[in-house]
């Protein structure tokens, strides 16, 4: 392997990280740029807020879906041209979307997207792991691009918070096309035109698995997002639906057994300690995206604005960024993986639960700082250990399928918290608000009470007495609406909390968690 003559020899290593971090971070920040301001986007496209999520999604499983056949093309060009060919198709694609205003002509350039993502991912972290010849070194490098990744979120609002105020939803594509720029002139001037292994001919490719799989992560995940609103199968699509996806699983594996090389060796999940990792990775992926409920009840409720969501974040990534640091350090130095875990998870169920109790409808912002930053750190503690847990559970030669799996996983992990919020959001805040509509009747005392106290106090600031009525009246409904938002995010925080206790329980009681070996010295590791 050509490794070290991949980079000029006057370009130091800061100079060389420099280089990968500014080629994979507007990457990052595309992700989930849709998710910027959802309620924006939607207004944008004209369509709800579960399309805006979908889009999320697309780009989430062209980068699952891809991952293996990218290796091929992994192997077959000069990392130079490589990175060259996939950061100019990522700068079109992300200037494609700026143009782009239909919603359906949006969807398959997000999934194009993602492709050129996982291409943009994989090379970053292989090159990183081939300068980094210690394993303190590839520890750190490791942390460092997977708590990037955790942080693309609160990043983007914090970044684009004043740029949606400013112009359309769609600059944001265009500045974003901008960002990669300097890394791709920095490439061009650092980086020689060096294989990093033997060129292998793109023939055999295994489209059709690739093609199967992708298919299966799309269904899924749409599915996940529209579910609840089409009642799930109760609506004669999503019957269909399912029976397709069972029917294309079904080929998918059969296909696997068949063929020489498979796509993704299924193997991987015979090991029982990348299944309980997986499990982990799972869990801890479901109950991370929780904190769209908050960022819901800071806008809906509290009335923050984007600027002062953005923020407040700041200390969710504060959180995120330290408990990743704190990860790295505590693998370094070999801590009980048990002991990591339930650490996080315990984090994880005091912001629930303190979340929980701080639900209400007038808030002082500085108490909600210290459940983010637990939250932040929670999900920092657990994540890389996960990732780097589940890999050194199977063979080495056996990484690349691992990887695959746990970012299927992943992606599987973000449908399932998006089909539960949705859930609740439809279900039990409709549940909630026809509750509350039967006790707050016109025949109600209290509830004349309240209108006729409300619409004398609008008249005495100066509202037309027959205008305050009705203005009453909508005051009302919207504190309805307002407490059935919150009634059920107290729901949805409160399953969370018994998930969470229930994994640290199983975490405590599993005898299994210490008979893996964390070990980075690999040079053949491979990234979930």
């Amino acid at each position: 392997m050509n490794e070290d003559r991949i980079f000029r020899s006057w370009a130091p290593g800061w100079l060389i990280f420099v280089t990968l971090f500014s080629i994979i971070m507007p990457s990052m920040v595309v992700f989930f740029l849709p998710m910027a301001n959802v309620s924006v986007a939607a207004g944008y496209y004209g369509c709800e807020p579960a399309d805006v999520q979908f889009a999320v999604i697309l780009f989430y499983a062209g980068y699952a879906g891809f991952y293996s056949l990218e290796r091929r093309f992994f192997s077959y060009l000069a990392a130079k041209e490589y990175f060259a060919i996939f950061t100019f198709l990522q700068m079109a694609t992300t200037v494609a979307c700026y143009f782009i205003s239909d919603l359906y002509l949006l969807y398959p350039v997000r999934f194009v997207q993602g492709m050129l993502f996982a291409s943009t991912v994989n090379l970053s972290l292989t090159l990183l792991f081939t300068r980094f010849h210690s394993e303190r070194a590839r520890e750190v490098g490791f942390s460092v691009m997977f708590g990037l990744l955790l942080i693309a979120m609160p990043l983007n609002n914090l970044i684009t918070a004043d740029l949606i105020d400013a112009c359309d939803f769609n600059m944001l594509y265009l500045d974003a096309s901008f960002l990669y720029v300097p890394g791709f002139v920095l490439l061009l001037v650092t980086m020689h035109t060096v294989r990093l292994q033997g060129r292998f001919p793109l023939s055999y490719l295994d489209w059709q698995s690739f093609v199967l799989y992708s298919a299966i992560l799309v269904v899924i995940g749409y599915m996940m997002v529209y579910g609840q609103e089409h009642y799930w199968f109760q609506d004669a699509v999503f019957l269909a639906l399912l029976v397709a996806v069972i029917a294309l699983i079904a080929i998918y594996l059969w296909r696997q057994r068949h063929i020489k090389r498979p796509y993704t060796d299924l193997r991987v999940l015979s090991f029982r300690n990348f299944a309980i990792g997986m499990a982990i990775l799972y869990v801890m992926y479901i109950c991370r995206f929780a904190s769209g409920l908050t960022n819901s009840f800071f806008t809906g409720v509290l009335r923050l604005d984007p600027r002062h969501l953005s923020y407040i974040n700041v200390a969710n990534m504060a959180g995120l960024i330290t408990g990743v640091a704190i990860a790295c350090i505590l693998i370094l130095r070999r801590w009980n993986i048990r002991f990591i875990w339930m650490a996080g998870f315990t984090l994880l169920l005091f912001y629930h639960v303190r979340m929980f109790f701080l639900f209400d409808t007038q808030g002082d912002e500085d108490h909600y700082y210290i459940p983010l930053i637990a939250q932040g750190l929670g999900v920092g503690v657990i994540m890389v250990p996960a990732i780097v847990y589940a890999i050194s559970s199977v063979p080495a030669w056996m990484g690349a399928s691992a990887s695959a799996i746990g970012l299927t996983v992943r992606y599987l992990g973000f449908c399932s918290s998006i089909a539960l919020m949705n859930f609740y959001e439809l279900y039990s805040r409709g549940r909630h608000y026809s509750a509350m509509q039967d006790i707050l009747t016109r025949t109600n005392p209290l509830v004349r009470q309240t209108l006729a106290k409300q619409t004398q106090h609008l008249i005495a600031l100066g509202v037309n007495p027959q205008k305050a009525s009705r203005l009453a009246q909508k005051l009302l409904a919207n504190t309805v609406h307002i407490q059935s938002q919150m009634r059920y995010a107290m729901d949805y925080y409160e399953v969370m909390a018994w998930i969470l206790a229930a994994t640290i329980l199983v975490i405590a009681l599993v005898p299994y968690l210490n008979r893996t070996v964390i070990d980075l010295r690999s040079r053949d590791v491979a990234p979930v």
